[in-house]
């Protein structure tokens, strides 16, 4: 049974194991670890994993710090086939933009609804109508603090980004439903083919990586980024010289 008290399936080999680094348990472990730092409150956000030709999805609308690896959706990318689907348990609504994310070569997306980014977003908002220009077309940028090397330069490049670089992450505007989402994210990514990271407005972060590792470093990174800037504000100081 999962955590929902739901039965299993007959492919439920595709995520029972004892590898705590298998996908399914994975998401599990960093779902645990994610609530903790209050990131996927009230069963809000969402993480997925990629192995293979599979794509490892935690549920919708379950509380993040319970699910157990009974309830990982399992999809195969190339055909956006699901392989698993458990009883009754919705996939993420994040599914889209996760799926936008591995189309260009992702190994884990991550989704927060971090308060600090979401607070971020709301700075560079107001910043923006003070000086009369698009919030639409506005980004989080800073640079000089040491984290930003938590960030690689861009995909296909070597290397990760220095404390004199500046860091650019492209911010979109919410939306009443997640999945309708999906274009103004690939939107950014095109526009911003070096970044790991799109904040949502008034609503939180899409961070991605090369591998389930990496996607949570650089959250972690951003996110710790993210609350400096905001503590940053308070203190009056600037975000780039």
């Amino acid at each position: 049974m999962d955590a929902q008290g739901n039965a299993g399936s007959s492919k439920d080999h595709l995520v029972i194991t004892s590898d705590p680094e298998h996908p399914a348990n994975h998401i599990c472990t960093l779902c645990r670890n994610f609530y903790g730092l209050g990131w996927v409150t009230g069963t809000g956000g969402g993480i997925s994993i990629k192995k293979g030709a599979h794509i490892f999805i935690a549920p919708s609308g379950v509380q993040k710090e319970l699910i157990q690896p009974l309830d990982i959706f399992v999809m195969e990318h190339a055909t956006r086939n699901y392989l698993r689907k458990p009883p009754i348990l919705k996939p993420s609504a994040c599914t889209p933009l996760f799926l936008a994310a591995f189309d260009r070569g992702a190994g884990s997306c991550i989704h927060t609804h971090s308060q600090w980014a979401v607070l971020v977003t709301l700075l560079v908002e107001k910043d923006a109508l003070a000086a009369g220009k698009s919030v639409a077309d506005s980004c989080f940028e800073i640079e000089q603090i040491e984290q930003i090397k938590g960030i690689p330069k861009g995909r296909g490049r070597t290397g990760m980004l220095g404390y004199f670089d500046r860091l650019v992450v492209p911010i979109i505007e919410n939306t009443a439903h997640e999945e309708d989402l999906t274009q103004s994210l690939e939107a950014a990514m095109e526009q911003y083919p070096d970044t790991y990271a799109v904040l949502v407005r008034r609503h939180g972060v899409y961070v991605w990586g090369d591998s389930v590792s990496k996607a949570k470093t650089q959250a972690e990174s951003l996110d710790y980024i993210f609350r400096l800037a905001v503590e940053m504000r308070r203190l009056d100081l600037p975000w780039t010289p």
